[in-house]
């Protein structure tokens, strides 16, 4: 026999032996195996489009920190600037304080005897 029979009886036999392998019982047989890799597949696209989503919010809520952290900031040296004595005194004179001119008088409590 030569080598181009030999190669295509092999051919043959193998292709009647998946034949075998892949009939209609095999198949049934395998359904259940066949819907777990289907679910595993449900979650596996389940599983990447709740990391995108994670992934999205984690970016918003960057921005957000950012963007009070800018506003915290720019609050803070507000506070400070006008915390100043001489910005003070600007903005109590409407309601008519001024600055003392004389120092505090220190009160001196009698002792009991």
């Amino acid at each position: 026999m030569s080598e181009v029979t030999k190669s295509i009886e092999s051919n043959a036999f193998l292709k009647r032996e998946w034949k075998k392998v892949f009939n209609y019982k095999w198949i049934v047989m395998n359904i259940p195996f066949f819907l777990f890799l289907a679910g595993l597949a449900v979650l596996y696209i389940y599983n990447g489009h709740m990391a995108d989503k994670l992934v999205r919010k984690i970016a918003v809520s960057e921005k957000n920190i950012k963007e009070l952290e800018y506003e915290y900031k720019s609050v803070k040296a507000d506070v400070i600037y006008r915390s100043k004595a001489s910005e003070l005194v600007k903005a109590v004179e409407p309601l008519g304080l001024k600055e003392p001119k004389q120092p505090p008088v220190v009160l001196n409590a009698p002792s009991a005897p």
